[in-house]
């Protein structure tokens, strides 16, 4: 293990080499005693992973090969995040979150508790790339929410509580509380009876 910083990582920690800790944010390359990465216990993190410094994740995590979480980024229990995932730091994440494989999540996003994402799904933050007028903005994924494969969400979109996004969906707009958002834009619809929940 490569390590950089003062990482602490809990007990039952399962590491794949080789793996990096704490690697240092720009504002950190060159000093010293830093807070690196603190992980609870009984994590998995497989061969490839780098995790910068000032990064907090809870107990049970998991991540797949090459996975990159960027600094000041908080990860609550339970935490699963697919191979090849790419957290651009500032990012905050719920419990009981499963990211699939080669999923992006933007600097300022926020996810909520019970989230699934799937895999090649991309969040962006930057509405006027690149000259960053209005600054950058990460979507709100609302709790229970679940998006399905090669979804793409536009900066500042607030995706609501339980909501479903169908693969392949380009969502331009918020998407309310347990309702369908589908297409390209994606349309707002009633969820489907069969996995409504009252």
């Amino acid at each position: 293990m490569i390590e950089y910083g003062i990482n602490t990582i809990g007990k039952g920690a399962q590491i794949f080499e080789p793996v990096t800790l704490g690697f240092p944010s720009r504002d950190r390359i060159g000093t010293t005693g830093f807070p690196g990465t603190k992980i609870g216990s009984d994590a998995v993190l497989r061969s490839g992973a780098i995790l910068y410094c000032d990064v907090t994740i809870g107990d049970r995590f998991q991540c797949g090969h090459n996975v990159v979480i960027r600094e000041q980024t908080k990860i609550g229990n339970r935490v699963a995040i697919g191979t090849a995932s790419i957290l651009e730091g500032q990012i905050t994440i719920g419990d009981d979150v499963s990211l699939q494989s080669m999923v992006y999540i933007p600097t300022g996003t926020t996810i909520g508790n019970r989230v699934f994402i799937g895999p090649n799904t991309v969040l962006t933050n930057d509405r006027y790339p690149p000259t960053r007028i209005g600054g950058l903005q990460g979507p709100v994924i609302g709790d229970g929410a679940a998006l399905g494969a090669n979804v793409t969400v536009v900066p500042g979109v607030r995706i609501g509580e339980g909501a479903l996004v169908a693969a392949g969906a380009v969502v331009t707009r918020d998407v309310p509380a347990r309702t369908l958002a589908i297409g390209a834009p994606a349309r707002i619809r009633d969820l489907p009876d069969a996995i409504r929940t009252p």
